[in-house]
């Protein structure tokens, strides 16, 4: 059986986890010992290690067949040394035959509502998004040295049943006029587990992937569609300059970019069905 290491057992991977026990031997580097339970629950093998301690690392060198990188850059800069650390410590012994990234839609930046594929240039606006730019090119530059089958997954907004903006809603923060607003991208939580599950098995060497739905979405129209499900009042609607007055920066950043992303090559090259392809397919049947 083949082995694979996960890095960042956050809610996605914990998701996908069920998906990969019959085809993998599953190791995970986990920081925080009160998690270590909960994955040997699931027939996960907990390695103690930090991405931001590299001497924890010499434990995952050598073991992994393929790689789920789930782990986010730390908070500061636009390097990603966490990537960095991991893929010295992978290449300390024999190196993995596939890797995984999870990176985001974000390294385009704003796109002014185009439609946009994998090949569109990437333009990150925000540190955050730079940090993931670095790794995406870290990783590439490390599997094509290495011919270890790398891919990578851009990922837009993700939500679940337990992944909705109650809290933004609750608050009655505004959201912009329609004829100003920004086109988003959802994927629901489960589906991009699935994405994940596929991308090991089929993902081809240096490529890129929406893991994108279908949905055509402006951001308002979401958190219109996520109140009425919850049975809160629409979030009142401003013009883009109030928005930048009265809105928190974090808010913001996202807010200020719009674009459409393409996921015909997910679903040609990793065969992946969605089970939610737009967002009402999940609201629709949601219960409070």
């Amino acid at each position: 059986m083949k082995r694979l290491l996960i890095i960042g057992c956050g809610d996605v991977a914990m998701r996908a986890i069920p998906l990969l026990a019959r085809r993998y031997r599953i190791y995970a580097l986990v920081r925080n010992p009160a998690c270590r339970e909960k994955l040997r629950a699931l027939g996960v093998l907990p390695i103690p290690g930090d991405l931001d301690d590299h001497a924890s690392l010499a434990r995952i060198a050598g073991i992994a067949d393929a790689v789920l990188h789930f782990a986010p850059p730390a908070n500061s800069g636009t390097r990603d040394t966490r990537t960095r650390r991991l893929l010295a410590a992978l290449s300390l012994r024999k190196l993995p035959e596939r890797l995984v990234y999870i990176s985001t839609s974000g390294v385009y930046g704003d796109c002014g509502g185009a439609v946009v594929n994998e090949a569109h240039p990437l333009g990150p606006q925000t540190v955050r998004a730079q940090r993931r730019a670095d790794a995406e090119r870290q990783i590439r530059n490390w599997a094509r040295r290495n011919r270890v089958k790398a891919s990578i997954l851009r990922v837009p907004g993700i939500y679940a049943a337990d992944r909705l903006p109650l809290e933004r809603l609750q608050q009655g923060l505004p959201c912009i006029f329609d004829s100003e607003d920004s086109y988003t991208n959802h994927i629901h939580a489960d589906d991009l587990a699935r994405i994940a599950a596929a991308a090991l098995r089929y993902g081809k060497a240096c490529r890129v992937y929406h893991a994108s739905d279908d949905s055509r979405l402006k951001m308002g129209d979401y958190f219109d569609a996520v109140a009425d499900v919850l049975g809160l009042p629409h979030p009142p609607r401003v013009s883009r300059a109030e928005a930048q007055r009265v809105l928190p920066e974090a808010l913001l950043s996202f807010m200020n970019e719009s674009r459409q992303l393409t996921n015909r090559r997910m679903k040609r090259e990793l065969g992946v069905r969605l089970r939610y392809p737009v967002v009402a397919d999940m609201l629709g049947g949601f219960k409070p």
